[in-house]
């Protein structure tokens, strides 16, 4: 099984967030935790950052009438 994992940079383009409210959903437990790939580095894994965004886009749905 393959999972494509992408650094921090891309997580905030991709989800339009900046790097701190990434931090602080993740400390919330609203966005997904990243992986430890290092002493230094983290990753995300793309199927996780598209699940939260799907989600995202339900709820926006969902509260429109």
């Amino acid at each position: 099984m393959s999972a494509e994992i992408i650094r921090l940079a891309a997580v905030c383009q991709r989800v339009g967030l900046s790097k701190t409210t990434v931090y602080q959903k993740i400390k919330k437990s609203e966005f997904p935790a990243p992986l430890k790939l290092g002493k230094r580095a983290v990753g995300f894994l793309v199927a996780d950052v598209e699940k939260w965004i799907t989600s995202r886009e339900r709820t926006t749905q969902a509260a429109q009438p």
